[in-house]
């Protein structure tokens, strides 16, 4: 098949465009050009590689001409944000026969109420982020159950993998974890520690969408929760840590309000937003539906980030991994 993979340089693009490759499809990639994928592979050779400014041609009103004239099987869309953006390329790949597939996020649900957290049952979302993903979601699912487009969207968790800082024990993006976790140094953590986070190795995320592209008839009009198979508390999370390190992690619980008072403000407020939410996800529909089968559990797939940020250099820690 002929696919345009939209913002194809990020965290999914990367392991999803060689995938793509090595099954035989023609590629065509379409980013800003202002960045190389994560992990460099031989496929990107064999791609046609586009530069665009999407934000830009949606205000100009081009950018769903621009992908109908690639004349595309399929659309993967990793970058649309806002249900007006996912309307515009909609309207203009309405009465063709690609099959759109949409990066939407865990987030489209809200606090967890029933775990595992399903597509059936999620909470409704808050927060500009999650609202936006979730609207665009049934909008895409609307339009397939019309007759329209063909659409399918998927929901990955906290994408981690080589080449970037993960989602951490504390739920946010804060290397200085990492230095105490390796060090022996007392860690604070917030609430009761119990709370969940749902991460997922961005290679599984790729796998979903490949298999979205290849089963086109099944999942038409579907949409999926992605996630690794296990979900990592956060007291959980840094005690696995400290082990990477050959150590006993220190935790001490403290209030949020304290939590806040010794955290910076855009480190404190990421926290707040993974660990309230507290979401643990079945990966049942997308491997009944999609045949999905994650290579990576959420342990595995945080190690696999770590390991790689420190034999980068780009990890300052005490001590070695012992794993």
């Amino acid at each position: 098949m002929r696919i345009v993979v939209i913002g194809a340089t990020g965290h999914i693009g990367t392991f999803l465009v060689p995938r793509l490759v090595r099954a035989g499809h023609e590629v065509v990639t379409i980013s800003r050009g202002t960045r190389t994928a994560y992990v460099d592979s031989p496929e990107w050779q064999q791609v046609e590689q586009v530069t665009a400014d999407r934000e830009q041609e949606d205000r100009d009103r081009t950018f769903g001409e621009r992908i109908v004239g690639l004349r595309a099987d399929a659309v993967v869309d990793l970058v649309c944000f806002t249900l007006a953006s996912a309307e515009a390329l909609v309207a203009a790949l309405r009465g063709t026969a690609t099959h759109l597939v949409h990066c939407g996020s865990i987030w489209r649900a809200g606090r967890s109420s029933v775990v595992p957290i399903t597509e059936e049952n999620a909470t409704p979302p808050f927060g500009e982020y999650g609202t936006q993903k979730d609207a665009i979601a049934r909008m895409l699912k609307d339009e397939t159950a019309s007759g329209g487009l063909a659409t399918t969207s998927i929901h990955p968790g906290h994408i981690s993998g080589p080449g970037w800082m993960p989602i951490g024990p504390l739920g946010n993006l804060d290397p200085s974890v990492w230095t105490k976790l390796a060090a022996g140094d007392v860690v604070e953590v917030p609430g009761l520690g119990a709370e969940t986070m749902a991460h997922v190795h961005a290679d599984d995320v790729a796998q979903a969408f490949e298999l979205a592209i290849e089963r086109r008839d099944q999942v038409a009009g579907e949409d999926f929760f992605i996630t690794a198979p296990t979900a990592l508390t956060a007291r959980g999370y840094a005690q696995l840590a400290a082990s990477w390190f050959g150590l006993e992690a220190r935790l001490e619980s403290v209030t949020w309000d304290r939590f806040r008072e010794t955290t910076a403000p855009e480190h404190a407020g990421a926290s707040w937003e993974h660990l309230s939410r507290s979401q643990v996800f079945s990966t049942e529909k997308p491997r009944r539906l999609l045949g999905y089968a994650p290579a990576y559990t959420a342990e595995e797939t945080v190690l696999d980030a770590v390991r790689w940020l420190v034999d980068h250099g780009e990890l300052d820690v005490a001590a070695p991994l012992v794993v």
